[in-house]
Order: C-alpha cells, then structure tokens, then sequence
C-alpha cells in the first residue's frame, strides 16, 4: 500500500468514526490528492480536515487545511523541518492535536544521527541535525476565519532558529489573515543507547502522536519508546513511562509507540513492535491504558500486529469502539 493509498483509508475511517457510522463495507474514495508524505490527520470544530505532512526532504514540512467535502487543499504552515534521515525516508511534522484555536503539533526525528556498523545501530550526526527544532512540538494559533480563508504561511530555516531561542514568529499576510508560531517544548535529539559491543550507541527521539489534558501535552516518542509530558506554558518536560524492549534469543523487539489518545481519564498508546519487519514481532503488538498523572501502564488490547493508532468512538448508545 503507497502513503496515497494509506492516506485516503485513514480520511475515509476518520470521517466514518466520527460519524457514529458503523457499516460492513465501505466504498473508498479520494478525498484529495498530492500530500508530501502525509503523517497525522484530524477534524477541526470548522468541520474541515488538517494533515501534518512530512514533506520530501528539502525543509519542506506542511500543516495543510482539506475540505472534506470539495476535497480542496489549502496551506496553513509550509516550510517546515524535513529531512531525509538515516532509514532514507523524509522527516518532519508528525503529530496533530488542537484545542480552541490552538494547534499543536510534533516535528520528528529528522537527521541528528547516522547509521554505524553493526552491532552499532545509530551515533550523533557528525555535523549536526539540519534544523534545531527537530523533536519538538510547536503550537500555531490562527483565527477560525483564517482556517477557512488562509493561502497559507511560509516558514525559513531562520525562522527555525528564532523558535529554539524561544522567540514567537507573527504572521499576516495583509488580507486579515494572521497566525502566530512558538515553541511549546524541545525534547533531546539524543540519548545514550549503549548495546552489547557498541557502547557508543544512541538512540535518536522520533515524536510521532500528541495529545493534551488540562496544560500538558504528552507525546509519545518512537525512537526512544516512551511517553513525554511537557508543560504547554513553561516548556518544562518529564518522561512520563518508557515502554522495555522485548528481548529474544535473536533479536530485540523495541515497543515503538506511535499514537496516544484520550481515553476518559487516560491515555491510550499503541505500540508498533514491528511485527512486519520482524516475524518474531507478530502479535506482540498492543494497546496501552497509562495514567497521565502517575505514569503506570497496563495492556488494554494485545495480540496485534504493527500497530499504529486507535481511535476511542462512542456512539449515542454508548457502545464503545476501538
């Protein structure tokens, strides 16, 4: 399946689920076409659809505005990180999640390490990431008139720079369109990883979901299988839970979590365990019920494979899905 294809399954599922509907079969169709590597989609109050979209590798990260209905596409942010990491696809913007008029969203790994020799898996980037905003989430208020009007706003690698000092960007376009960017918070691009043979190991932050309850974020982070919580005002953050590796007899099996969700009081994240990379991975994909407060983990749904998102619905019956 081509990240066209998967994009258009996820539009369709999300318009379904939020729907309340609930069908055997459904016809798939296009909603739009021409996304650069479209990552994260959600439903705004507006009734329209935003798409984080990693880009092609050039600084050319996108937040697009899609109109469900027309299936047009209009920019809200362009230019953001993106860059061809060390698995040789392009990094960028990742996660989405919006209260009022607030959007907050993750940019992704990026470049801060290299591939080294096995046993070795990743070092820190002799030359550094190409942009210092990598690993972090940034949050863009715009009006709601801006939402359904805006041809969008362009982002510079020194913008890039303004945000890690903590500086605010303004937009306006001079026809009532305005918007403002920050940092919200800066995760490390790094961490120690050492393995056996290869005490120099690391392991790169990848923050892929994001959600938030009362002025927190949390952030799940894929390259070091674990959940971040970061204050929306004061920046400051904390490592909420680390998921273990699954060790085999040949092989380890990261958790890799890639979507968290509200659950009531909760969190739900799911954990990747590359079961399709990895045959001995198979089944060891799950769900997690967290504690946003104390960090505590329990399985919620287990025996899955690759898994990269749930979404909690309830109807007006009060039948759950997942």
């Amino acid at each position: 399946m081509n990240i066209k294809q998967i994009v258009t399954v996820l539009l369709a599922a999300l318009t379904i689920a939020l729907s309340g509907v609930f069908v055997e079969a459904q016809i798939v169709s296009d909603v739009t076409l021409g996304l650069k590597r479209p990552a994260k989609v959600i439903l705004t109050e507006q009734g329209n659809l935003i798409v984080a979209e990693e880009g092609t590798g050039i600084h050319d990260g996108r937040i697009s505005i899609i109109d469900p209905q027309t299936g047009l596409r209009r920019r809200l942010l362009d230019g953001l990180p993106s860059v061809v990491g060390r698995y040789g696809i392009p990094q960028g913007p990742s996660g989405l999640v919006m209260r009022g008029r607030t959007l907050y969203f993750t940019i992704g790994e990026g470049n801060p390490t290299v591939a080294c020799p096995l046993p070795c898996t990743e070092i820190p980037n002799p030359t550094g990431a190409s942009s210092p905003i990598f690993s972090s989430v940034l949050a863009v208020l715009f009006s709601a008139s801006t939402e359904m009007t805006t041809g969008g706003f362009t982002i510079t690698p020194a913008d890039d720079l303004t945000l890690k000092n903590g500086e605010e960007l303004e937009f306006n376009n001079g026809k009532g369109d305005k918007a403002k960017l920050r940092l919200v918070a800066d995760f490390p691009d790094v961490s120690p990883d050492p393995i056996p043979g290869a005490p120099e190991n690391v392991a790169a932050s990848n923050p892929f979901g994001i959600e938030l309850i009362d002025n927190h974020v949390y952030v799940v982070d894929g390259g070091n299988n674990k959940v971040w919580k970061a204050d929306i005002n004061k920046g400051e953050i904390e490592s909420l839970v680390t998921f273990p590796t699954i060790i085999l007899p040949t092989s380890r099996i990261e958790a890799v979590p890639t979507s968290i969700r509200v659950y009531g009081e909760q969190l739900l994240v799911t954990l990747l365990r590359g079961g399709t990379d990895n045959p001995l991975g198979v089944g060891l994909g799950e769900v997690r019920l967290v504690n946003p407060l104390t960090g505590s983990d329990a399985p919620f749904i287990t025996g899955l494979t690759s898994t990269i998102d749930v979404l909690p619905v309830q109807t007006d019956e009060e039948t759950e899905y997942f």
